[in-house]
């Protein structure tokens, strides 16, 4: 593989791993207002606290799912720039992370407990995506 070649692979990863943590940033901040929804309906918010919550909690739901499509992506593109000879990304179990990510989590968001389980897998993806990304930029700066 030319160094072209090479260079274009590794900023495709980059693009795909920069949308990925868009959508888990906003996945993030939607989870946040919805968690903070919920404890408002929980202390007796009413009706429209409960409408509001479940609307967040659908506007969650919604980019949960566009992260996870991301993330796929990203997995993707990841396996690509594995095949760039003499590199190699420290990925450890991010691609299977990937697969299973946020599974079981919207059918039980009922549940406070469940929207905060959800707040903390974002986070962890969140954290994995950047330290891929950096050994990315390390590469490149090469």
């Amino acid at each position: 593989m030319n160094h072209l070649d090479r260079e274009k692979e590794l900023r495709e990863a980059k693009l795909a791993g920069q949308e990925a943590l868009d959508c888990l940033n906003r996945a993030a901040d939607s989870l946040k207002s919805a968690g903070n929804w919920g404890i408002v309906d929980m202390l007796g918010g009413g009706l429209i606290s409960t409408f509001i919550k479940h609307s967040k909690m659908n506007g969650a739901e919604e980019l949960v799912q566009q992260a996870r499509s991301a993330l796929k992506r990203f997995q993707k593109e990841l396996t690509d720039v594995e095949t760039v000879e003499d590199f190699h990304i420290e990925t450890g179990d991010f691609l299977a992370f990937a697969d299973y990510f946020f599974d079981g989590i919207i059918a039980d968001w009922l549940m406070q407990s469940r929207i905060n389980d959800a707040r903390e897998q974002v986070e962890n993806a969140r954290q994995k995506v950047m330290y891929i990304m950096r050994q990315l930029d390390e590469y490149l700066s090469r």
